[in-house]
């Protein structure tokens, strides 16, 4: 099966492993990965900012760019999200509709990938620690994975997974949100850190980078003793 990585703004600067993780996971159970470099941002930002016209001509470039991809697997539910909801933004656009609605057919993320597509739930990891599990507003939301992270955990040896309290509130990142509504945004990741301190978790785990640098650097500036990390570091540990 061949799988084109679409590694995110978020993973590429500020936790490269992350990617490095996805592709081995893939590679793990028989798919061929190739990396299309010529890759941008999804357009997320920017079109939640209200530039639509600017944003179109970007999703245009990513669909040119993943055009003969037969899968496109990234480890983010909430840019995955976005570029499933490419369908929405050109409906009506007798070019680009039929293009983006294929799209969006064949983008996955990554927890989504391996059990929705490939069927598997025990990717055959080892993980020592007792690890909570932080469900990411977009990836639940409105990508609908919900289940498959908590699968693939559920099954690595040596992970105690204990469940996050209120796990379903927001962590107050929302990208342009924490910028434009910081002090509400702070009180939101402040409800998030002390429910992940409750579990008396080692680690914090998720699906999206952007909320685990949120609720980590509060964490961090507590002094707080949880290792924050993406599910795939988990999930590829050996």
């Amino acid at each position: 099966m061949k799988v084109s990585l679409f590694i995110t703004c978020m993973c590429d600067i500020f936790s490269a492993n992350v990617g490095k993780d996805t592709v081995e996971l893939l590679e793990r159970f028989g798919c061929k990965v190739d990396f299309p470099e010529a890759q941008t941002c999804c357009g997320q930002p920017a079109y939640n900012s209200g530039y639509v016209k600017t944003t179109k001509e970007t999703m245009k470039h990513m669909m040119t760019v993943f055009r003969d991809s037969e899968y496109v697997v990234g480890p983010s539910g909430s840019c995955v999200a976005m570029l499933r909801s490419y369908h929405d933004v050109f409906r009506g656009d007798a070019e680009w509709e039929q293009q983006a609605k294929g799209f969006g057919a064949k983008c996955f993320e990554i927890t989504q990938f391996l059990v929705d597509v490939l069927g598997v739930v025990d990717v055959g990891s080892t993980f020592k620690g007792k690890v909570t599990y932080h469900p990411s507003c977009h990836m639940t939301r409105l990508l609908g994975v919900k289940e498959a992270p908590l699968q693939l955990l559920e099954q690595v040896k040596g992970v105690e997974l204990v469940k996050l309290p209120h796990g379903e509130d927001c962590c107050g990142f929302g990208g342009t949100f924490a910028v434009k509504n910081a002090v509400i945004s702070g009180q939101m990741v402040q409800e998030k850190a002390d429910h992940v301190m409750e579990t008396g978790a080692e680690y914090l785990v998720g699906g999206d980078m952007a909320c685990l640098i949120n609720i980590g650097g509060r964490l961090s500036r507590e002094g707080r003793n949880v290792k924050v990390v993406h599910l795939t570091e988990i999930l590829n540990h050996r």
